[in-house]
């Protein structure tokens, strides 16, 4: 028998038991509602008739005594009336003769009533013709009362007979009704019980294969692939034992097959992260140490050989790295984070090494995260030729300075005393010289302010202004360039914008700089949008345009010296993205840009806010 069918017998077995059960209610309601019945149809209308017909016969009574003494209209018309409810009520009970001795009552109703009857006639005819009257009293004792007591009594005989019927029926069904009872319960609980013994067996005849298969897979999880499950039955849980058995062994050919080429492997992995020179850590999602080479232990300090028990958090100290971990962990993707935000310095032995760490998540099955690889990169080497580069510059520019403004006077002085003489050709040679020598005065000045800006030597006014005030100076700064261009500048203000704790010139010069660009690089008739709200604790300050884009692999090295993107006209010097970066850094900030090719972009800068 198949396990489907086992499954349906089982649920047959419940049904005809329940079956049975309603069966038996049923048949029990139907006797029950019979003996019921037969009290509501049988008796109960002969004791209502019998009730009435004594209602209206006392009725009559009273209007024959109203007669006897002297008002004879009044209670002629009142017999008269209550006689046909009488009649009408004895006519209801003829019709429902269903006792024994209930047709005789009626019987003898009916000969006293029309005697009764016949003796109101005559002496209502006596009265007619007669004015005298007898003494009522006497003449109702005599005549009238013997045939109305009869009458009565016969009556409450009928009403009688009826509630006896009706009580011995009551009792009978009050017997129907505890005999019901008391089988239904006993077929119930018998039904149930075997319902249950059926269930027990056939629930153990399904779990006790189930059970097996569980006892395999916990064997098979601990390694033991040796494993069999007994196959008992030929239904589907015996065909399901013999495939598990066959996968069982399938997983211990394949375990013994490769698990030399997994040791390999791992080793493999192991060695490779031995043999890289930047500190490596592997962590999971609970950041646990599961891997770490040699250059991170020295890193970080760590004797011990087994780190495997490690939490990493217990490990480091800075803070931008746990927060960049924490990022990875709840987002599942690789955090974008500006490149400033991401160096880390180390003092060790009175020497200061500078890291440029990235977090990249492990993916595993389903696209889940299993854990995250951490690399530190040794940038120390790079930031000194970095600080020896600037250091070179700022001396070049302060050098240049002065000859380029000696250059510059002297071209001026020419331009005004002897521009009159010369020839066309020369005029044109001397704005040329001095065009770029006010190009150069620009150059060394934006090389010595970023040089006072990287090394910390620029003081900042800072002051408490609103958003609003700097766009609103700004726009109307560019207002003529922007309707020469028939571009519009628009400006996107949240609610309730706080105020910011900044230096107001140097801000507006970072946003007179990114209007620049968009300018530089929107359409005729396109759109520049400035927008301002606030997220956390801090102002973001946007500028967005409708230009060409900037490809991706261009989004960081913008904001460095002297670098434009390829095949593009800027006009420019390469310096003013990277003063930028340098000003919104000097407040505590960052900026970054969001762009496509086609698609504009979208200068963002942050600022921090003054609650």
């Amino acid at each position: 028998m198949t396990l489907k069918r086992k499954i349906l017998t089982g649920y047959s077995v419940a049904f005809i038991l329940m079956g049975l059960v309603i069966a038996w209610a049923i048949a029990n309601l139907v006797s029950l509602g019979q003996a019921t019945n037969a009290i509501l149809s049988e008796n109960y209308k002969s004791i209502l008739a019998a009730e009435n017909m004594l209602n209206a016969l006392e009725r009559q009574d009273s209007a024959l005594l109203l007669t006897l003494l002297g008002n004879g209209n009044d209670g002629n018309e009142e017999f008269r009336n209550r006689e046909s409810d009488f009649i009408s009520w004895l006519a209801r009970a003829s019709d429902n003769i269903t006792i024994k001795g209930e047709a005789e009552l009626i019987q003898a109703i009916k000969a006293g009533y029309a005697d009764y009857r016949n003796k109101f006639a005559v002496l209502t005819d006596q009265r007619r013709q007669s004015s005298e009257s007898d003494t009522g009293l006497a003449t109702y004792q005599q005549i009238f009362y013997p045939t109305f007591m009869k009458v009565r009594e016969d009556c409450i005989g009928l009403r009688n007979l009826n509630e006896e019927t009706m009580y011995a029926a009551s009792l009978r069904a009050n017997n129907v009704a505890r005999r019901a009872i008391w089988s239904t319960a006993f077929i119930g609980v018998s039904a149930l019980t075997i319902a249950l013994v059926f269930s027990l067996f056939l629930a153990e005849r399904i779990a006790q294969p189930i059970k097996n298969f569980a006892e395999a897979s916990r064997k098979i999880s601990a390694g033991d692939y040796a494993v069999i499950v007994p196959v008992e039955t030929d239904d589907e849980l015996g065909l399901l034992a013999r495939e598990f058995n066959q996968m069982a062994q399938q997983l211990n050919h394949y375990h013994e097959l490769n698990i030399e080429q997994i040791v390999a492997e791992k080793n493999k992995a192991e060695a490779i992260l031995y043999s890289i020179e930047d500190a490596i850590v592997v962590v999971d999602n609970n950041l646990n140490v599961n891997g770490i080479n040699p250059a991170a232990k020295m890193l970080f300090k760590l004797d011990a050989p087994d780190t495997a028990s490690m939490n990493f958090i217990n490990v480091i100290e800075n803070h931008d790295l746990k927060e960049l971990l924490q990022k990875t962990i709840d987002s599942g993707q690789q955090t974008k984070t500006p490149e400033e935000q991401r160096i880390v310095s180390f003092t060790s032995n009175d020497q200061t090494r500078h890291y440029l760490f990235s977090a990249t998540p492990v993916l595993g099955k389903e696209r889940s995260l299993s854990g995250i690889v951490l690399l530190l990169k040794d940038i120390t080497r790079l930031k000194e030729v970095e600080r020896l580069k600037s250091e070179f510059v700022m001396a070049a520019s302060h050098e240049l300075r002065t000859p380029i403004t000696s250059l510059g006077m002297s071209i001026d002085l020419l331009q005004e005393h002897i521009s009159t003489t010369l020839p066309a050709k020369d005029r044109e040679l001397l704005q040329a010289a001095h065009e770029e020598v006010h190009r150069l005065k620009t150059l060394v000045n934006n090389l010595l302010d970023l040089y006072k800006f990287e090394a910390g030597k620029i003081e900042l006014e800072l002051e408490l202004f609103p958003i609003s005030t700097i766009f609103e100076q700004v726009r109307s700064v560019f207002k003529n360039q922007a309707n020469i261009k028939e571009i519009s500048l628009i400006f996107k203000e949240s609610e309730q914008l706080p105020l910011v704790r900044a230096d107001a010139n140097k801000i507006a010069w970072v946003i007179s700089n990114l209007i620049s660009n968009a300018l530089r690089y929107t359409d005729r008739g396109g759109n520049i949008s400035l927008a301002a709200q606030k997220i956390g604790t801090q102002v973001h300050l946007s500028v967005r345009d409708e230009g060409p884009g900037i490809p991706l692999e261009y989004h960081s090295k913008i904001f460095q010296k002297f670098v434009q993107i390829k095949d593009r006209e800027s006009g420019g010097s390469g310096l003013g993205l990277a003063i930028c970066k340098e000003i919104v850094r000097a407040h505590g900030g960052a900026i970054w840009v969001e762009s496509e090719p086609g698609k504009g972009s979208t200068f963002t800068f942050t600022l921090p806010a003054v609650e």
